[in-house]
Order: C-alpha cells, then sequence, then structure tokens
C-alpha cells in the first residue's frame, strides 16, 4: 500500500511538472513571437480578430473611410527616425526617409514600403485611394504628377490610421 501511494505522488508530481514545463515553455514561444520583429516592436495581425481595437475616430477613418482636419494629425510635422505602421494590423508600411512636408495638411511620403500598400480607384472617380495591403484599412490617398519630390509622388496619409516605431539606434 505504501508503495502504491509513493508511486501515484511520484506520477502526479511527475504530470504537474510536466505541465508546468509545457506553459513555460510555451509562454517562451510567445516572448520569441512577440519580438520576432525587432524594429517593428509589434505583431503584424494577419487575421482580423487579431487587430487592434480602434477608437470610434479611428474606425470613421480606417474602417468608413473618412478623412481627419487638416493640420491636426500627430505625424504631420513629425520628424523621427523609424517606420510607420497601420494603426489596425501594425503592418509597416513607410519608412520615415520617404516623408516629406509637402504643406498639404496630413502625413506625406514618396513611396510605400514594398508590397504594403494597395492602389484603388476612390468612390468619387477623381482620386486613387491608399489602403495597408494586409487589413485594407483606410489610409488616405496618393497623388502623383506634383514635382514635390523627385519620385514625383505623395501619399496623404491621416496620421490617425498610422502609428510610428522609431528606430532602436
Amino acid at each position: 500500500m505504501f508503495y502504491m501511494q509513493n508511486r501515484l505522488l511520484l506520477c502526479v508530481g511527475l504530470i504537474f511538472l510536466l505541465i508546468h514545463t509545457a506553459c513555460g515553455q510555451k509562454k517562451n514561444e510567445q516572448n520569441k513571437k512577440t519580438n520576432s520583429i525587432i524594429t517593428m516592436k509589434k505583431q503584424v495581425a494577419k487575421d482580423s480578430k487579431d487587430y487592434n481595437i480602434l477608437t470610434e475616430e479611428e474606425k470613421r477613418v480606417i474602417l468608413y473611410k473618412g478623412t481627419e482636419y487638416p493640420f491636426t494629425g500627430k505625424y504631420y510635422k513629425h520628424k523621427g527616425k523609424g517606420t510607420y505602421i497601420c494603426k489596425q494590423c501594425n503592418a509597416p508600411l513607410y519608412r520615415s526617409e520617404h516623408k516629406f512636408d509637402s504643406h498639404c495638411g496630413w502625413p506625406s511620403f514618396d513611396d510605400e514600403i514594398k508590397g504594403a500598400v494597395k492602389r484603388v480607384p476612390d468612390a468619387d472617380g477623381e482620386r486613387v485611394e491608399i489602403i495597408c495591403n494586409n487589413c485594407g484599412g483606410h489610409l488616405g490617398h496618393v497623388f502623383e504628377g506634383e514635382g514635390f519630390t523627385a519620385k514625383n509622388t505623395r501619399h496623404c496619409v491621416n496620421s490617425i490610421s498610422i502609428e510610428f516605431i522609431p528606430d532602436e539606434n
């Protein structure tokens, strides 16, 4: 009987140890996954259930294709070095070296990270809308032929549609 009790305790102890170790490994795997995008510091959400929670104003712009008032966005005059990511899904969209001052009232970029931004005809038939290629969130509009930069392109982006991640160095 004593032998059976010790064996039972040993089995329960081993099961507890295995469960505890497995949970610790799972936590370490999650931490590694979270830190895998070293410069972005954020995981790109591929599934809409994992998207960031948006405020009502962010929803108005990102989901319902609204526009923030000119000269009011937090990134309009922003000069930091880093990457601008999608507010909804964290996908990298623009690098700071592509940002320029067009005096239009919104952040302006003359290039995007390859494959990050999709161009679609705007509902008004006049402009070209730009959306996040990962989640479809509304970013703003793109204009060509204005002569602001050598690339002759201006991505006019709502600050509320993006978030800035500074370079680590």
